[in-house]
C-alpha cells in the first residue's frame, strides 16, 4: 500500500507539472527537473510548507545548490498543530522561531530511503538531530511516518511526512 502510495503521489507531480503548462514552446519540467522549492510550490498538499518557507526566509536557500533532504510536512501535518500554532509561527516577530522549526527539517545532503538504517541519527540544518525508526515497512522520522519518498529535484531529495516535528526549544 505504501509503495502504491508513492506511485500514486509521484504520477501526481509529475502529471501536474505536464499539464500546467499551457505554453507548448516552453520544455515541460518535471520533477526531478526542479529544485526542492518548485517542487514543493507545484504541489497543492505542501502549499502550508511553502507558505512557511517564504515567511522564514527560507527560500534562496533551498533553491541553492544543496543537496538537501527535506523532510516535508503535508497541510495536514500542520493541521494537526494545536490551534493557533502555525498562525502564531508566521508572524514576523516569531520568524526566528518558524526558521529553527523549519531547518529541523533539511539535512545537507541527498538521502534516499535506502540510506536509512534503523535507528540512524541524523544532524540536520537546525543543529539538533532527527531518529529514524523502520518498521514494518514504514520508515518513521521522529514521530512522523515518511508517506512519499525519494522524490528527486535537482538539489536534493525530498521525503513526504504526516507530522511537523519539533526540535527541542
Amino acid at each position: 500500500m505504501k509503495k502504491l502510495m508513492s506511485v500514486f503521489v509521484m504520477a501526481l507531480l509529475l502529471s501536474a507539472t505536464v499539464f500546467a503548462n499551457d505554453d507548448e514552446k516552453k520544455p515541460v519540467k518535471k520533477a526531478a527537473d526542479k529544485d526542492i522549492v518548485e517542487l514543493a510550490a507545484g504541489t497543492d498538499f505542501l502549499s502550508t510548507l511553502v507558505a512557511a518557507v517564504k515567511a522564514g526566509g527560507l527560500v534562496d536557500v533551498l533553491k541553492g545548490d544543496g543537496p538537501f533532504t527535506v523532510f516535508a510536512p503535508t497541510n495536514d501535518a500542520f493541521a494537526k498543530l494545536p490551534a493557533g500554532t502555525l498562525e502564531n509561527l508566521l508572524k514576523p516577530e516569531n520568524k526566528d522561531q518558524l526558521v529553527k522549526i523549519l531547518t529541523y527539517h533539511v539535512v545537507s545532503g541527498s538521502i534516499k530511503a535506502s540510506d536509512l538504517e534503523n535507528g540512524m541519527e541524523v544532524e540536520t540544518v537546525q543543529g539538533q538531530k532527527i531518529k529514524v525508526m523502520l518498521s514494518g515497512g514504514k520508515a518513521m522520522i521522529n514521530e512522523a511516518t515518511v508517506t512519499a519518498a525519494d522524490i528527486e529535484a535537482t538539489n536534493g531529495m525530498v521525503h513526504v511526512i504526516d507530522s511537523v516535528i519539533l526540535p527541542e526549544m
